[in-house]
């Protein structure tokens, strides 16, 4: 079932700035990684999903109600994460996050103690006072506290020490395991491949990619060092591979798919060590790119 559906909204700020023509879902339980550069549009998706502005054309429903016409009762179902977060700096962090329980109407904080004791929050601090891994801290707690069924989550890790981060990464694999639908923008490569169950890559407002992280990473591209103990094997089983290179005894080269022909060639010479590195998903986001990063 889509909790989550997009068709074909358009959002034109002049000066090819917006989005145009997407479309996409998100099903019960799935969590998707939503991936593209400064300025791609992912913001502005994510801020007509939640009925923050009204798309010019199309239609956005999650769990069948207008995203933009029936927002309030939506964003009750939704935890949101901003990827710029409006704090009240002369509160302390317990103080603002008990003050958004309020807004949010939550009687019960023992979800937010126990997110803030997991994240190592120090909530008694004053918000002006804390890093912005601190203040991040601050929007997750707010984020997940209410234990909404949907989150949506834009750049959640940003300001997070690798640490936090593996953190954030196992709340996302247990919200996963309670049922929880997931959208969430990110830059950080390694945490979509651990918690997505599929990316959509958006590029100058218009969506140019959707699949499944099992399908990226069996269809990614592999690199290959093969060394040999004598040289000129090397350049011989380079000749069977356009665009490999040799060094001296070692072979290296890029192949995609089932590497049946390189070992079948590799069988005949006396091979002494063969290194694999897998394609990253950073380095797949980068061919759709042309090198532009987040």
């Amino acid at each position: 079932m889509s909790v989550i559906e997009v068709s074909h909204i358009t959002k034109d700020y002049g000066g090819n700035k917006g989005v145009f023509d997407i479309s996409f879902t998100v099903e019960q339980g799935e969590v998707l990684g939503f991936l593209g550069p400064n300025g791609s549009g992912k913001t502005t998706t994510i801020r007509q999903l939640l009925g923050f502005i009204a798309s010019d054309s199309g239609t956005i429903t999650i769990s069948g109600l207008d995203a933009f016409k029936e927002a309030s009762e939506t964003n009750a179902q939704i935890g949101y994460l901003p990827g710029e977060i409006a704090f009240m700096d002369d509160m302390t962090g317990i103080e603002f996050i008990g003050f958004m329980a309020k807004m949010k109407k939550i009687d019960n904080l023992d979800k937010a103690h126990e997110l803030i004791e997991f994240l190592e929050l120090d909530a008694s601090s004053q918000i002006k006072r804390m890093s912005k891994g601190m203040k991040q801290k601050v929007g997750l707690v707010i984020a997940l506290m209410q234990d909404a069924p949907i989150l949506i989550l834009d750049e959640p890790t940003s300001g997070l020490d690798p640490l936090m981060q593996t953190k954030f990464v196992k709340l996302m694999q247990k919200a996963k395991q309670e049922g929880k639908t997931i959208l969430m923008s990110s830059h950080i490569f390694e945490e979509i491949e651990h918690t997505c169950d599929r990316i959509l890559m958006i590029k100058d407002g218009k969506l140019i990619a959707s699949d499944s992280i099992e399908n990226l990473t069996k269809n990614k591209m592999k690199h290959y060092k093969i060394h040999f103990r004598k040289s000129n094997e090397a350049t011989m089983v380079s000749y069977y591979f356009p665009g490999s290179v040799v060094e001296g005894n070692m072979l290296t080269l890029d192949l995609q798919g089932n590497p049946t022909e390189l070992i079948r060639k590799l069988a005949l010479y006396d091979v002494e060590d063969i290194e694999v590195q897998p394609q990253s998903l950073e380095e797949i986001f980068l061919q759709y790119y042309g090198g532009d990063k987040e």
